[in-house]
């Protein structure tokens, strides 16, 4: 596949948009509770997107269609929307961006431990090399640089929470890949992406709001939201770039490149991540996170190699 200029921005600026969720999401949690962060963007979001996909819940034929494949499009709801992003923004409260980041990088290990276990799916010599690879990468992080300290590692609750998230995405992301028969092939409704889009947000939106309740009634706020022209212009920025901007490059991306390509675009989110901690919080990167940021590009590299079908097996 050959890169065009046009291909390269649509493969560049998903990353970008979604380290600058983890940097702003950073700065708006000092102002209202991680939860209903989440909340209020998938609420924005979902308002913005109704215009262009709100045919999906109208009319008697889309909610029969609604009805018959409710247990998939639920768990797609909770998975991707309701708590990845939940967990990514309390993460952020006791760990940086660009750790956020870098252990959202690890994704491909997680979704290859998710496929073998669950569907089936064999990993090849290069993929598990790759994994390994990615693994060092994290625990460079986790370790902060210090080989010693693995031993001895204390994960701070962000840390521990972003693996979470990143195993809430991977099972999302297996959920969209291997769908059930009702949503495969001539018995898939004909939504546009719009309304595939709105339906996910919707339902994701519910468990969003249902969380951040049961959060503040576990753990109420130690004050109002503290209403500023900033966390107003921050919540306009992760409701509307990160999550509708984001979404659709990078699915037309995907779908013109392919996403063995557009996973290596995809792990430009730590880099973006640190140039913008940098600028925007002062929180330098050191040179274990460099560490940590090749092991993770070389597994996703290694993995990535394509099978030599020459030799009849997989390398």
């Amino acid at each position: 596949m050959q890169l065009t200029p046009r291909l390269t921005l649509m493969l560049s600026v998903p990353p970008l948009l979604w380290a600058g969720n983890a940097v702003v999401g950073r700065l708006a949690i000092s102002s209202m509770s991680p939860l209903w962060l989440n909340a209020s963007r998938w609420a924005i979001a979902l308002l913005l997107l109704l215009p262009l996909g709100w045919r999906v819940f109208a009319g008697p034929k889309r909610r029969a269609e609604l009805r018959a494949r409710w247990p998939h499009l639920v768990l797609l709801g909770l998975t991707g929307v309701g708590a990845y992003n939940a967990l990514q923004y309390m993460a952020l409260r006791t760990s940086t961006p660009l750790n956020v980041t870098l252990i959202a990088a690890s994704s491909p290990v997680w979704a290859m431990g998710i496929g073998a276990a669950f569907y089936g799916e064999r990993p090849r010599r290069a993929q598990v090399l790759g994994a390994l690879l990615s693994l060092a990468g994290v625990a460079v992080v986790l370790a902060r640089g210090q080989a010693s300290a693995l031993l001895r590692v204390q994960l701070v609750p962000g840390d521990l929470l972003m693996m979470a998230a990143v195993v809430s995405w991977c099972v999302y992301s297996w959920l969209l890949a291997r769908p059930p028969a009702s949503m495969r092939g001539a018995q898939r409704p004909q939504w546009h992406w719009s309304e595939f889009l709105c339906l996910q947000i919707a339902i994701g939106l519910a468990w969003a709001t249902a969380s951040a309740g049961v959060g503040e009634w576990l753990q109420p706020s130690p004050g109002p939201v503290h209403w500023t022209p900033w966390l107003v212009a921050a919540l306009a920025y992760v409701a509307i770039f990160p999550s509708l901007i984001a979404y659709r490059l990078w699915g037309l991306a995907v779908t013109e490149a392919g996403p063995a390509l557009a996973t290596f675009f995809g792990n430009l989110t730590p880099l973006f991540a640190a140039l913008l901690s940098a600028a925007l919080l002062g929180e330098w990167p050191q040179p274990f996170h460099g560490l940590a940021f090749l092991l993770i590009a070389a597994g996703i590299v290694v993995s990535s190699r394509p099978v030599n079908t020459s030799r009849g097996t997989p390398p």
